[in-house]
């Protein structure tokens, strides 16, 4: 488990983490999300003992990650794919890894087998795609076969079947009873991937909890409505004080009533309906409606732009 205490990190007296408390349990997949800026990377590096926090603290299974006697045993880390000496194979690079931490030179192979990088172990990383580098930083970070992992942006690079292979990986780890630490800005990912979700902006913390009651209480739900008699149920709709925007293909989002209010309204002015569907927000709706005031760095115009799909549907 990996806990942190008031974690605080300024740098010249602007805090970058700002009384960070959270905990990130074994069983799941956390989703670490927050805006450019938000202090994800400073947090992680805190957790590894990359930076030091100039207050509070972080524990991983109760003890600082420099007390660990065999770190990469305990927790294994991808932060940047490209910390790679490019002089060195893939092998050779796991393998100074795995004899400074007293591993057997056979899961340098059994890594690389099950990141698919056996048939290039030999080759020098300079060649490297950078799919392949985040799958020899994902190789480094299984090397101890440890019960937890840190992992920032590791789908970056792949294709869609390296991303849905690394999906099935990580929970599958989790399952097992691993804690599995992930930062990530793909969204739609992230919500396939993740149980639990930890939120931060401007480095404090705006959410900790599952990813269902995450989107669940932050999102608004609408019902996609389609009929040929599109003016009529628009007005008996909104007499009952519906919310009604237009959509794709000529349908409708109609929020503040159920589904089957809508469907008992169409019934008692005999309007057909050709589609009836309840929606929810997605992930990225509900987080870019949640984070918009914490993003620190924002392009001209950006945000500008009315967000009615955010706001009605997903």
């Amino acid at each position: 488990m990996i806990e942190a205490m008031d974690l605080t990190k300024s740098y010249g007296g602007r805090p970058a983490v700002d009384r960070l408390s959270f905990r990130v349990r074994p069983g799941a997949v956390t989703g670490f999300l927050g805006p450019n800026g938000a202090g994800k990377s400073t947090t992680m590096r805190l957790i590894l003992g990359l930076d030091a926090p100039t207050g509070g603290r972080v524990m991983i299974n109760g003890r600082p990650y420099g007390a660990l006697p065999a770190p990469l045993r305990e927790v294994g880390a991808l932060l940047d794919a490209k910390a790679v000496h490019s002089g060195r194979s893939a092998y050779h690079h796991l393998l100074w890894l795995a004899r400074s931490n007293g591993l057997a030179r056979r899961r340098v192979d059994e890594v690389l087998e099950r990141v698919g990088l056996a048939s290039v172990a030999r080759k020098r990383t300079r060649g490297f795609s950078l799919g392949m580098g985040q799958r020899l930083g994902l190789a480094a970070a299984l090397l101890g076969d440890p019960g937890i992992l840190i992992l920032d942006e590791p789908v970056n690079g792949l294709d869609t079947e390296g991303i849905r292979w690394i999906r099935t990986l990580l929970k599958g780890l989790a399952a097992e009873g691993r804690t599995v630490l992930l930062s990530s800005h793909l969204m739609s990912e992230m919500e396939l991937t993740a149980d639990h979700l930890i939120v931060i902006g401007r480095g404090r913390l705006l959410a900790d909890t599952t990813m269902r009651d995450f989107i669940d209480r932050n999102s608004r739900a609408v019902t996609l409505v389609r009929t040929p008699d599109t003016a009529r149920l628009r007005t008996a709709l909104e007499e009952r004080g519906a919310l009604v925007h237009p959509h794709e293909a000529g349908a409708w989002l109609v929020s503040g009533l159920t589904a089957a209010t809508i469907g008992k309204i169409a019934t008692e002015q005999r309007i057909e309906l050709h589609e009836l569907a309840p929606r929810t927000s997605s992930l990225e709706e509900v987080y870019t409606q949640m984070t918009e005031a914490a993003v620190e760095y924002r392009a001209s115009g950006e945000g500008s732009v009315p967000r009615i799909r955010a706001e009605t549907m997903s």
